[in-house]
């Protein structure tokens, strides 16, 4: 909660991260959004800039260093109140590294695959990142 006692936001990541055509994802536990695939991502620390973020959250969640970091989409997630998160999502291409599961608590396992055969469940940010990249279309603000 804020000083002022009121709930807000929180501002957060994520990282539609490709290798050979395929995109990570992990499958999530923790505090919400547990047993859905997710994009590595996590919230944004003071005085961070973007593409910081971005990079910062893909190599401290599964120990990946990315490239060609370029913005996607912005988008209002709701669905797992009381957590309400802003989220930005961003593309990169891999550039170094195997992923790891380095935070076991909120993380069960990490791998690549086809956009065209995906795991389910998405976890709702993901899945408005890759229904935004599928569009090449990201002027319109998702707000679920």
């Amino acid at each position: 909660m804020s000083e002022s006692g009121k709930q807000r936001p929180l501002v957060g990541f994520g990282v539609m991260v490709f290798k050979d055509g395929k995109v990570l994802l992990c499958k999530r536990k923790g505090s919400h959004g547990a047993g859905e695939y997710a994009f590595p991502g996590g919230s944004m620390e003071y005085m961070e800039s973007f593409e910081g973020g971005a990079r910062r959250e893909t190599r401290e969640e599964c120990g990946l260093e990315i490239q060609n970091v370029k913005f996607l989409a912005i988008f209002n997630i709701k669905k797992y109140a009381p957590k309400h998160h802003v989220g930005i999502g961003f593309t990169a291409d891999w550039a170094g590294g195997e992923p790891k599961i380095l935070e076991p608590e909120k993380h069960k396992s990490w791998g690549w695959y086809d956009l065209d055969d995906l795991p389910q469940p998405i976890f709702e940010g993901s899945d408005v990142m890759i229904e935004i990249y599928r569009s090449g279309n990201n002027s319109h603000m998702y707000d679920s």
